[in-house]
């Protein structure tokens, strides 16, 4: 049987924690920082964790992760 393929987008844009979780960087910080707070430019930085519910479609792309 052949191995499955790992989706190429989806390993360059989430990591997988230890326990299991899909991290992914902040989303809206690519353009238009101007129109945007201070304060959602300050919380947007980083990474956060992806909800459940998006966690299970990643892992789909990324079998072996």
């Amino acid at each position: 049987m052949p191995k499955m393929k790992t989706k190429s987008s989806a390993k360059k844009r989430f990591k997988v924690t230890a326990t299991g979780k899909i991290m992914a960087a902040q989303a809206g910080k690519q353009h238009g920082m101007i129109k945007r707070t201070n304060k959602q430019i300050r919380n947007q930085r980083g990474t956060t964790v992806l909800t459940d519910q998006d966690a299970r479609i990643v892992k789909k792309f990324m079998p072996y992760g």
